[in-house]
């Protein structure tokens, strides 16, 4: 089963951007999308059907043009759902829960912190709520979980971690939190096949971040620990354009 996520920092630009060369290069099963800024009735036709494919949207609903998910499955889910249990986090959009077989799915944008210190608590409690949740249900079955966590994890996850370590972002409690994460039992399946620096997600569009490479990987898949035989690769496409942020994949062997 082959996976992939991409924050795509808005549906209705990524596609005027190659993305649809790049999806139908691809042999996916599920994508996973964030920051699609979109709701279906503001898309065209050919991007609301794409064939062989079943689409799920999840806009936010306190404003338009703001965060939102998506999937995009060939392989149909036994439910699926979206949001935390908790209504008031579930306005912008989030979240989709896709639930197979074997294991559940999470497709999630975590809130960023840095407009305020209202935007970080509420990202920090946005965390804590989704890890809550993810226990629960994996009382049932074993979990993977993607999209943007909008945090580097550790020094070597971007290019410049002294002069950012007071930044939302890179902030220890923060860190700590996918520390919490990680002790829970989930693993990064990308640091499961490669443990060199350089490996980035995101690249501001300032200062010519990308073409330096001084970005910051806030990108992930994680799968519990149950699940960790069956991944069979974890990989990250740079290369790839169209956004901010660059895709991200998984195979599993499900």
């Amino acid at each position: 089963m082959i996976i992939y996520s991409w924050n795509v920092n808005g549906f209705r630009a990524v596609t005027g951007k190659g993305f649809w060369d790049w999806f139908q290069d691809r042999n996916i099963d599920v994508l996973c999308l964030q920051e699609t800024k979109a709701h279906p009735d503001q898309l065209p036709a050919k991007d609301k059907e794409v064939s062989g494919y079943n689409i799920y949207w999840n806009p936010a609903r306190i404003k338009k043009g703001y965060s939102g998910t998506a999937c995009f499955y060939r392989l149909e889910p036994q439910y699926i759902s979206t949001g935390l249990p908790q209504e008031h986090l579930n306005g912008e959009g989030r979240m989709i829960l896709m639930e197979y077989e074997s294991f559940y799915l999470f497709n999630v944008y975590f809130p960023n912190g840095q407009m305020s210190h209202e935007r970080l608590k509420f990202k920090l409690n946005y965390y804590d709520r989704f890890l809550e949740y993810a226990q629960d249900l994996r009382r049932k079955k074993p979990i993977v979980v993607c999209g943007d966590f909008n945090t580097a994890h550790k020094d070597i996850d971007l290019k410049n971690p002294r002069a950012n370590e007071d930044r939302s972002g890179f902030l220890p409690v923060e860190r700590q939190w996918l520390d919490k994460f990680i002790d829970h039992g989930y693993v990064d399946t990308f640091r499961m096949f490669n443990q060199e620096g350089g490996n980035y997600t995101w690249w501001t569009y300032r200062f010519g971040a990308r073409s330096r490479n001084a970005g910051w990987r806030i990108d992930y898949f994680f799968v519990s620990e149950e699940l960790r035989s069956n991944v069979q690769n974890a990989w990250i496409e740079p290369q790839v354009m169209g956004s901010d942020h660059c895709p991200v994949g998984l195979k599993l062997n499900i």
